[in-house]
């Protein structure tokens, strides 16, 4: 038996904001930032557990303090008392009666134990010596399940549902699992469409998309709609008629005004409008998707967790889910949610580009492609090439797809020099 020794806490702030990496209509001048955590133990195997929140500058270090007031749940604990049952171990976190309060099931609080299960979850698959989605990918169905709380989700899928899309999948495990590691995850790109970016900029990072391979690249939209589309007709006709380009809001509009913007951007062959109102508005996203059909609605990056994507889900709200490797409570929830997606046969296409998220992320779309779904079709990991050179495993993008990671662990380690350095000194 192994005991945590250390629980470390950091706040690490990158200034993207220098070159408007990151800009949007609403964060005009995000600083991209990780409230980090490192887990230690004595069992002398050199393993670490790393884990963070993905934020956007100011308000790290109250999310830093967030992740600091959950170290009680795990000094001095036994490792493998929590490692051998990750389930029980989120709901222990979970339902935190006092902490809960803080929520629950959402906000600052909610993240920092998604940053605390993410950093047992890389514990966990460095001791298997594999990378997370391997050791997902290749769990039981009933193992699976319990690492899920269908609490507040039985009126939409119970455990029984769950095991059944499971066990659907398993006949080909091994053949997917063969096919990421010789072909990868397909992925799009962001890298040419922050708002803050100059047409001249927006046309060579477009130009360069298409010749990296990419088949799908995303602009930012809402500031302007003059301004739109231009930027739009500018990469329509710099990529031509065959890539496809999504468009993201960032929660820019009003129910109303989303519908007759993107009448102006239809002409375009928009792929999706992401994140067109309020993350929390699920009736205005459902009726958003009917005045802009058949342009999909793509949102989840900012949903708080599992019962706001069942009801985004129930209301016919999103065409594209977007999961969020460190908005929800971490690798269970997310668990939770891929399966909600598969009970309602919409595909998943995650949030990435923030840093380190990238790295992350990769991991729960190669196992849903292995154990739950089952499929790549309609679906793409977000790729935004800057801050890779920081992780102890920085993606492999190229050709227009994730190179599957053989690394064990989640993605999700920083560079011991990289911390050092960025760590923020108010």
């Amino acid at each position: 038996m192994s005991t945590i020794v250390s629980v470390d806490t950091i706040d690490i702030r990158f200034p993207t904001s220098e070159h408007l990496d990151g800009s949007d209509a609403m964060n005009p001048d995000p600083d991209y930032s990780a409230a980090y955590l490192r887990v230690t133990t004595d069992a002398g195997d050199g393993h670490e557990g790393h884990g963070f929140v993905f934020t956007i500058g100011r308000g790290n270090d109250v999310q830093t303090a967030a992740i600091r007031a959950l170290t009680p749940h795990l000094e001095g604990r036994a490792v493998e008392e929590i490692l051998d049952d990750m389930g029980s171990f989120w709901r222990e976190l979970v339902w935190d009666s006092q902490l809960r309060w803080l929520g629950p099931e959402k906000g600052v609080m909610h993240m920092a134990i998604g940053a605390v299960v993410n950093a047992m979850w890389d514990l966990k698959a460095k001791r298997a010596g594999l990378p997370l989605w391997q050791l997902l990918g290749r769990m039981s169905p009933e193992e699976i399940v319990d690492l899920v709380d269908f609490r507040y989700l039985t009126d939409a899928m119970t455990r029984e549902d769950a095991l059944g899309i499971l066990h659907a999948a398993e006949a080909g495990r091994a053949e997917r699992e063969e096919h990421l590691l010789a072909s990868g995850y397909p992925a799009y790109t962001t890298t040419p469409g922050w708002l803050g970016y100059s047409d001249e900029k927006l046309v060579r990072l477009c130009r360069e998309a298409v010749e990296d391979g990419f088949g799908m690249i995303k602009l930012k939209v809402g500031g302007n709609v003059e301004d739109d589309v231009r930027r739009m007709r500018l990469a329509r006709d710099t990529v031509g008629p065959d890539i496809r380009i999504g468009t993201d809001a960032n929660q820019r509009w009003d129910v109303d005004e989303a519908i007759a913007w993107m009448e102006h951007l239809r002409e375009f062959d928009v792929a999706w409008i992401e994140e067109p109102t309020s993350p929390d508005d699920v009736l205005g996203h459902a009726a958003i998707a009917r005045g802009v059909a058949p342009i999909p609605v793509a949102t989840g990056e900012h949903s708080g967790g599992r019962v706001m994507f069942k009801q985004m889900l129930q209301a016919g709200s999103l065409s594209v889910l977007q999961i969020d490797a460190s908005r929800v409570a971490g690798v269970n929830e997310n668990i939770a949610i891929l399966l909600l997606a598969a009970k309602f046969g919409v595909p998943v296409c995650p949030h990435a580009g923030g840093v380190g998220l990238c790295e992350a992320v990769q991991h729960l779309s190669m196992f849903d492609y292995v154990a739950v779904s089952g499929t790549m079709t309609g679906r793409v990991i977000e790729y935004v090439d800057h801050l890779h050179e920081h992780f102890v495993t920085p993606t492999n993008v190229s050709g227009g797809v994730y190179h599957a990671p053989t690394t064990p662990g989640n993605g999700m380690e920083m560079l011991a020099s990289s911390r050092e350095e960025y760590t923020f000194n108010a």
